[in-house]
């Protein structure tokens, strides 16, 4: 029952000390943890009716703001130096760190949105999570989205960001970009990212070192959607070799076989969703498969 559930705000540190926020939603005897892990310019807010849900399943769950996001915002975002990297370095470990401390004993398991699976290889403590959820998980390389959406992404990067980034300092929800205000430096390297097809693979022996892609043990279930027109199979693909030692596969659902008129990038998080989010939860509550099992059924897209 909903009213069995509580949600609790903290305030913890990230590993170089940056204040981050996070709500903690549990059920009075929650059997696994799930951290959510957000996609670009979502706040934690978001992620609430998931959140909440998956803690009337029997889970104890916590969201959380990346620095710069929300009530881990900090005072000036034009001058505060945060980059893309940070999110999965700093922020993402903190908060599983949080979770592990708000719910001990549990299994730790992993939600991500978008951008929240890129950076699952930067935390020094990803062995910790048993297992992931990719929803709407693919890389921001531009040529492997959907046609139609192609203009305006080159809009964003190469017109109204450089606008807002003159006028502002920093990137401000204006001219059609409608998530989060976002740092300069962040901005910037997600550009940069996204005009080749191999995204951040370039960086992994140079900016991004030391990191940890190639030790993800942990299996991957990553669900997309035809009309999402960002996280798309190629793209999808492409962000899963990232992680060569984790037994993965995709899960292609269409609006209609869920129910719905559209789904898009965001959709399988919003409210009304609930066929979607039982398959998140018994993916998540299931006990690991092993190694062998899941392999088998790896780079299966399931379309049934």
């Amino acid at each position: 029952m909903t009213e069995d559930i509580t949600q609790t705000t903290i305030r913890f540190a990230a590993t170089d000390g940056w204040e981050l926020e996070a709500d903690i939603h549990t059920s009075p005897s929650p059997k696994i943890a799930v951290l959510i892990s957000a996609g670009t310019g979502f706040p934690r807010q978001f992620y609430t009716g998931l959140a909440m849900y998956l803690a009337r399943q029997g889970a104890a769950v916590l969201t959380y703001d990346y620095r710069g996001i929300g009530g881990s915002k900090g005072k000036d975002l034009a001058r505060s130096g945060i980059d893309y990297p940070d999110w999965g370095r700093l922020d993402a470990p903190a908060a599983l760190n949080a979770l592990e401390e708000a719910a001990p004993g549990l299994p730790l398991t992993h939600l991500c949105h978008s951008v929240g699976g890129h950076f699952v290889g930067l935390m020094p403590n990803h062995s910790k999570i048993t297992r992931h959820a990719f929803v709407s998980v693919g890389t921001g390389y531009f040529g492997g989205h959907h046609l139609r959406n192609i203009p305006s992404e080159l809009y964003f990067w190469w017109v109204l960001g450089p606008y807002l980034l003159l006028r502002y300092g920093y990137i401000k929800p204006a001219g059609g970009w409608r998530g989060e205000a976002l740092p300069p430096k962040l901005f910037k390297t997600w550009r940069r990212w996204s005009q080749r097809r191999s995204y951040f693979q370039p960086d992994l022996a140079t900016k991004l070192a030391p990191h940890h892609y190639d030790e993800v043990t942990a299996p991957i279930r990553s669900w997309i959607f035809p009309d999402d027109p960002i996280a798309t199979p190629s793209t999808a693909s492409d962000l899963l070799k990232c992680y060569p030692a984790a037994p993965h596969e995709v899960i292609i659902r269409t609006p209609s076989q869920v129910g719905v008129t559209r789904i898009g990038h965001e959709g399988a998080l919003r409210k009304g969703r609930d066929a979607l989010w039982a398959e998140f939860s018994n993916w998540l509550m299931g006990a690991p498969s092993t190694a062998t099992d899941f392999h088998r059924h790896s780079n299966q897209q399931d379309q049934t």
